[in-house]
């Protein structure tokens, strides 16, 4: 007993030297709060394991390769991947947001010039999204932030044109088929992830992205041509319908032809354990976030007294667009770390704002739809930035910025059609940074040594 109070004594007699300034100091630093991180560290471990894997038939990219290699030369070697894909991505937006400010119902008249150069913005970003993954091969900066950047991109992108060609068609004649189109734009991109969430696989059909955005295109062009009302006054002969029912028609075909095909892959080919998803969770779990969107969107939109769709449509449109948006990236991050989705997300606060507000009318709805714009806007970049500087951290690389010491071109002959030319590995990727890509080239096949690169007949 005597030696532990000697030694208890002892010990309050060493701590009684130690000055109150470096107590303090010490104090200080151990209450203060460890920054709140997004990914885990396991999550950071499995995300520094991931490879890119995509399958690709698509009918078109094959014919747009050639522009694309040679578009992708013209690059300097010290311009990031990401510094590409989010140019693309601020003209799409900036064009289209031109269009939604000439016909904010989708039902009004726009200037050719602004849908050419809505045309042109989409195929720019078109162009700009299709090489930024052979960049980074080429520079030999391939991360998987790329492929994180690229399709979070891909998502805010989506939105924009699907609202583009719902102006250029005047589709606010019709709110229902708006809606219907807005939201099958979204639902089908959300979709293709939670294949890949399944599966571990990224597919690109034969009639895809490419191909919508060509369509998308010639919209826009016919539009400036003949002027909005092409789509609206022009009858479909026999049944009478306006010519805009054709699109919406013809998309929804390809829409459910695509989701038919996604849900059964879903339902019997996941790659965990039992059939599970790659991060070992249901193969509908992925279906809860997402409904969680679209059923108050659904609801706001149909109870609504103040018209507040109808009135609003590429408010409404946008609002749920990014929502979605920033759903469909929590997606792609559970996927490329194989862990599970959180359910609620902070910027559904607006919509559900909007329901109750149905209920108790205190606040002008419009006035609650912009607050929610501005929640989900702010969600969606806070989330994004937070993700993209985590990775940056965890893999000692700047976002916008790579190494020029690093940028140094390679280039392999490879074998196509009928005659041989130079350049780069993996040259072939429909964006992204890949591994292992499966795409319709005409090639057999070639190997490198980063990964296995397939060439479908």
């Amino acid at each position: 007993m005597t030696m532990v109070f000697g030694e208890s004594a002892s010990f309050v007699k060493n701590t009684q030297r130690v000055p109150f300034k470096s107590l303090s100091k010490v104090s200080s630093t151990t209450v203060t709060p460890p920054p709140t991180r997004i990914l885990s560290n396991q999550q950071i471990v499995r995300l520094k394991e991931h490879k890119y894997s995509c399958v690709c038939v698509s009918m078109l990219d094959p014919y747009l390769q050639p522009y694309w290699n040679w578009l992708v030369m013209q690059l300097p070697v010290w311009m990031a991947p990401n510094l590409i894909t989010i140019l693309g991505l601020i003209i799409n937006v900036l064009t289209t947001l031109i269009l939604i400010m000439y016909s904010p119902d989708c039902n009004q008249h726009i200037p050719p010039w602004a849908l050419i150069l809505c045309a042109s913005g989409l195929f720019v970003y078109q162009s700009l999204d299709a090489i930024d993954g052979k960049q980074a091969r080429r520079t030999k900066s391939s991360s998987p932030l790329g492929e994180l950047f690229d399709h979070g991109c891909d998502s805010i992108s989506t939105v924009f044109v699907s609202l583009g060609v719902c102006a250029a068609c005047r589709l606010g004649a019709s709110p229902s088929l708006m809606f219907l189109q807005s939201f099958m734009a979204v639902s089908l991109f959300y979709c293709a992830h939670w294949q890949t969430y399944v599966t571990g696989v990224l597919q690109f059909g034969y009639i895809d992205v490419t191909e919508a955005q060509v369509a998308i295109m010639t919209i826009h062009l016919i539009t400036a041509i003949f002027g909005g009302d092409f789509w609206t006054d022009v009858k479909i002969p026999i049944i009478g319908l306006p010519l805009y029912t054709i699109y919406v028609a013809v998309a929804l075909s390809g829409a459910i032809r695509t989701l038919y095909s996604e849900f059964k892959t879903i339902l019997y080919k996941g790659a965990g354990k039992n059939g599970s998803s790659i991060a070992g969770t249901s193969v509908l779990s992925p279906v809860i976030p997402f409904a969680l969107v679209v059923v108050p969107a659904v609801m706001i939109a149909s109870k609504s007294e103040e018209r507040v769709f109808e009135d609003n449509a590429a408010l409404y449109v946008l609002t749920f667009g990014l929502i979605a948006a920033k759903v469909t990236n929590r997606l792609i991050v559970a996927h490329m770390t194989k862990s599970e989705m959180d359910y609620f997300d902070n910027s559904l606060i607006g919509p559900y704002l909007l329901c109750l507000n149905q209920y108790i009318r205190i606040v002008p709805e419009r006035y609650l739809l912009w607050f929610s714009l501005a929640i989900a806007s702010m969600e969606l970049v806070r989330y994004s930035r937070k993700v993209c500087l985590e990775i940056c951290d965890s893999l000692q690389i700047r976002l916008f910025q790579i190494e020029v010491s690093n940028s140094e071109e390679r280039s392999v002959p490879i074998l196509k059609g009928k005659a041989t030319e130079t350049i780069l590995p993996h040259i072939f990727n429909p964006g992204g940074d890949v591994d292992n890509v499966q795409i319709n080239t005409g090639v057999s096949s070639n190997t490198t040594n980063q990964g296995k690169v397939k060439y479908r007949k």
